[in-house]
């Protein structure tokens, strides 16, 4: 005996928690069926000895309680044991209800309820048939008794023993009917070793029912028990010494006795007080685990679909109510767990039962909302709990669990799942009952859950598939992949998902659709963030993100077009990729990169310009035709670039490249100086010494304190500011000028042929490099005037302060300079581009014109003129403006008379006799005398016959007595420096 307790124990965990639809043989677990939702009995009972005690309870109910005895037909053959014991009985003695014909399935109210259909057209065979081949098919059973005991696997002996034990009980007992008994206990006083084949059988009975009585009344009792009830201590003892050795049974036994005594006082406790009945098989939960094994008996046990006889099966079921402790919700809720449980072991293919369930739960959702006790809501919620979590592992991943092959049972599975978390939601949990107020839609909650999580899930399988599929001969990049693959996988979910889901979730699709959205975004973040530089690859990204994201936001605005908000909701929850900015923002990094590089190239170049002129055949700098080259490329570059939006970057490539080309001009005329750099300081004022023409001996070496050296310091015709090297830096920025046109039309030439570009928006572009434009102008500007007075003020200084007009007038005439201008003259015309020759003649032209006037108005003392000089200087000048003329050849005669007026209106002051000049002085200074005293005028540098510093030099030059007295009483002016 303690042998049987012992083994039995041992699979405790998994007999006691089984569903108990085993073959007997095996005693295990269908592998495909649910653990079982009830509370584990604490007791070793296997599924077989349950479904025995089951069987017995049955078979108790449905006893007739009558006078007459209860009898048994058997249905095997001759050979059987028992068909010589109960030979002489008859069928019409037997109980009505066991022994009633099965009706045909047409009839069954139930599975028209369930919404099953008869399965009697479609079988050959009845309940348990096995299928054709070589065994013919077993006998159809005539009664529900036959049915119920084939169903539940119970052996005709063990049957036969069943009915004598209750024959034998009902003899002793008449009239008492089967609730007001403890059958265990019963059983165990009717029979000894000597009624079984063998004493272990006997051993493993007489242990089953002591374990019966010890889960019945002491582990699970109807009544809560006290510690000090001496009755359940007794009967402790006795179970624990059947440990040892096995109990004496029979009627007259004196341990049988012990026993009834025991049992009775504890079977006979109610809640109120009075004696109604025995308790013993009602107490939660061995009742629910018992009525579990009834039930299966409605299942066939070759496929798990209900039995055609299911009218008649639940009728005698309910027969056992009163003994289990069963009521109608109780019976709702394990019926409802038997259907989806074989459902689940048929593979899931039975849509029928899943159907049945589905139909059934809804009975249960009724209850839910009528009672409150607590063994029913402890049990409907692990129930409900079993079930949600069976359907939840599948609908959170429902696009693995469903395919083409079955998706018509994910409706009733999703059904299902939502029914048992509503229960579990709305009717137990405290927390809704709390929170009622809050508007909460569980089965939108829900399915809202499973869409997420499903997605969540596919997304990342087709991550790991993206990999996979980028290979050598499949050069995509994966987030391509991935991208197309979300496409399809977006259009799956709405065209097989969706429309099952909307039953409880009106934006299914919009749902979905942003979840990959938002899982694909952040992938894409990640991608975009790890970017250094743009590449096709890049941008064939980033467009297929683009695709993606345009496919799925439509999906979710036809999904919520009538949606309370027009689906603004999910809009939100779908922020956009901005993939068009991505590419944007990776093409100024690009444009910004090159941009970069071309000033950098700017400067180190021209640092190592050396502007020769015979560098090339246009005279201009090589470094200007390597930039513009590197312009061009970039340019290509830019518009073979496979991106949508080049019109729209194409000014900031221009502005750059801009910036850079005016850089260029900038240090191209940076450095070279400007005509203030050459223009000597003037001399202080002085007067004429009267009385001696000669103002120097020749063996005097005349000063020049006006000559100023270069900022650059000492330059000759071979250094970067030589004449040669400025003509080159002017024709250099002529080039670029001229070059900037065929920029632009390059520009839009090339704008016209990307696909991205637009014929309006091409057409009404305007191109230009504006700031290089002005930068040029500006340029050529400087440059002329710097080459013009650096040429004039030191190239051909000496001549100016050291000869010209030096000492005796007639004898040091302009025609040294003259001599001196020519070649000049030649190496610009030969040099300078024709664009801007005469500019760069006109320049040189003024800066002499200039150096002639200073040299009459600031050449210092060792110049003096008298007013006889006059018509020599006009001679001079009249050669001076002929050289530029030249003959027709040269310069237009407007532009050099207009470059010479300053210098003719002057002249005349220089035939004028001293006192009209003073006279003219004294009128000028008049309104600025103080006290009768002039004030020595500003030197203003524009010389006028009407200003009074170009007066007052003249008179310091005239070589006459009235000037210098003037001079000397006025300002008192020394006659040397």
């Amino acid at each position: 005996m303690s042998r049987l307790f012992r083994d039995s124990r041992r699979d405790s965990a998994t007999s006691s928690s089984s569903n108990g639809f085993a073959a007997p043989a095996a005693a295990s677990a269908a592998p495909s069926a649910l653990p079982s939702p009830f509370p584990d009995l604490g007791v070793p009972l296997s599924a077989a000895e349950l479904r025995e005690a089951a069987y017995e309870v049955l078979v108790a109910a449905s006893r007739t309680t009558g006078g007459r005895p209860l009898t048994y037909i058997p249905q095997a053959g001759p050979a059987s044991p028992a068909a010589s014991v109960s030979s002489a009985s008859s069928a019409n003695s037997s109980s009505p209800s066991l022994q009633r014909s099965l009706t045909s399935a047409a009839a069954s109210k139930m599975k028209k309820a369930l919404g099953l259909k008869s399965s009697a057209s479609s079988k050959g065979g009845s309940p348990g048939s096995g299928g054709g081949g070589a065994k013919a098919a077993p006998r159809r059973p005539a009664t529900v008794g036959e049915l119920m005991r084939v169903q539940m696997r119970v052996s005709e002996p063990a049957d036969a023993r069943i009915r004598r034990g209750l024959l034998r009980i009902a003899a002793g007992q008449l009239g008492r009917r089967a609730e007001a008994m403890v059958l265990p206990l019963e059983f165990l006083q009717q029979f000894k070793a000597s009624d079984f084949p063998d004493p272990q059988e006997h051993e493993a009975w007489q242990a089953r029912n002591l374990k019966l009585i010890e889960a019945g009344l002491l582990v699970h009792p109807f009544v809560p028990l006290n510690k000090s009830d001496s009755s359940a201590q007794r009967l402790r003892q006795i179970i624990r010494g059947a440990y040892d050795r096995p109990l004496e049974t029979g009627k007259n036994s004196e341990s049988m006795q012990v026993l009834r005594t025991a049992v009775m006082s504890l079977a006979g406790r109610s809640h109120d007080g009075t004696s109604d009945g025995c308790h013993w098989a009602d107490g939660f939960p061995l009742n629910l685990h018992l009525y579990q094994m009834l039930l299966e008996a409605c299942f066939d046990s070759d496929d798990s679909t209900v039995v055609d006889e299911i009218d008649e099966v639940l009728e005698l079921l309910k027969k056992t109510w009163v003994i289990l402790g069963i009521n109608q919700m109780l019976h709702n809720l394990c019926f409802a767990w038997a259907l989806f449980n074989h459902f689940v072991m048929s593979g899931q293919v039975d849509i029928e039962l899943l159907s049945a369930a589905e139909n059934q739960l809804v009975e249960v959702a009724k209850d839910a909302k009528t009672t409150k006790d607590p063994n029913y809501c402890k049990v409907l919620s692990s129930t409900l709990s079993s079930i949600m979590g069976w359907t939840e592992k599948r609908l959170l991943a429902y696009h693995e669990a469903f395919g083409a092959s079955n998706i018509e049972s994910m409706q009733g599975i999703v059904s299902i799942g939502v029914s048992a978390a509503k229960v579990l939601v709305e009717d137990i949990s405290h927390e809704y009952r709390r929170r009622r107020k809050e508007v909460t839609d569980v089965a939108c909650s829900r399915i809202e859950t499973y869409i997420r999580s499903s997605l969540r899930t596919a997304f990342a399988q087709r991550m790991e598939e993206a990999d996979s599929k980028r290979s050598s001969r499949n050069p995509t990049p994966v987030m391509c992949i991935l991208a197309k693959d979300i496409g399809d996988l977006a259009i799956k979910e709405k065209n097989m998902y969706s429309p099952i889901l909307k039953t409880w979730h009106p934006l299914a699709s919009g749902v979905a659709v942003a979840t990959l959205h938002s899982c694909f975004g952040n992938e894409l973040k990640q991608f975009i963030a790890g970017l250094t530089e743009l590449t096709p690859d890049t941008v064939q990204v980033l467009k297929s993100a683009e695709k993606l994201e345009k496919d799925l936001v439509n999906i979710a605005v036809e999904d919520s077009v009538d949606s309370d908000d027009g689906g603004k909701s999910l809009i939100r929850e779908m922020p956009p990729y901005e993939a068009e900015n991505a590419i944007a923002n990776l093409a100024k990094v690009w444009i910004k990169e090159r941009v970069d590089r071309l000033k950098g190239w700017v400067d180190r170049n021209l640092k190592q310009e050396t502007w020769n002129p015979g560098a090339n055949r246009d005279n201009f700098a090589p470094s200007s035709v390597e930039m513009l080259r590197i312009i061009g490329e970039t340019l290509d570059a830019f518009f073979q670039l496979p991106i949508p939006m080049h019109p729209a970057l194409l000014p900031d490539l221009t502005a750059g490249l801009d910036r850079s080309l005016q850089l260029y001009v900038s240090k191209a005329k940076s450095g070279c100086g400007s005509r203030n750099t050459f223009v000597p300081e003037l001399p202080p004022l002085t007067r004429c010494e009267v009385g001696s023409k000669l103002l120097f001996k020749k063996k005097e070496k005349p000063q020049n304190p006006q000559h100023r050296v270069s900022q650059n310091g000492s330059t000759n015709g071979t250094d970067a500011l030589g004449l040669p090297q400025l003509c080159v830096r002017l024709n250099t920025l002529q080039y670029i000028r001229s070059e900037l046109e065929n920029l632009e039309k390059k520009i839009k030439t090339c704008l016209r042929n990307v696909e991205s570009a637009q014929a309006d928006i091409t057409d009404g572009l305007e191109v230009k490099f504006e700031l290089c434009q002005a930068a040029c102008q500006e340029g050529i500007q400087h440059l002329c005037e710097t080459t013009a007075y650096k040429v004039t003020f030191y190239d051909l200084g000496h001549i100016l302060w050291d000869i010209l007009y030096v000492g005796d007038t007639a004898s040091s005439r302009v025609e040294l300079l003259l001599r001196e201008l020519d070649p000049i003259l030649e190496t610009i015309s030969g040099t300078v581009h024709i664009k801007v020759r005469n500019r760069a003649i006109t320049a040189l032209m003024k800066a002499t014109f200039d150096g002639f006037l200073l040299v009459l108005l600031a050449g210092g003392p060792l110049r003096a003129f008298t007013c006889q000089d006059s018509q020599i200087i006009e001679n001079d000048f009249r050669s001076l403006r002929d050289l530029f003329l030249a003959d027709g050849d040269g310069l237009p005669e407007e532009l050099v008379d207009k470059a010479s007026s300053q210098v003719k209106n002057v002249l005349p002051l220089l035939r004028a006799d001293s006192e009209s000049l003073i006279e003219r002085y004294k009128r000028m200074m008049a309104a600025s005398a103080s006290k009768g005293k002039l004030p020595l005028p500003p030197t203003t540098m524009h010389w006028s016959p009407n200003e009074p510093n170009t007066v007052l030099r003249v008179l310091c030059y005239r070589h006459d007595e009235a000037a210098t007295r003037f001079l000397k009483k006025t300002y008192n002016l020394p006659k040397k420096l």
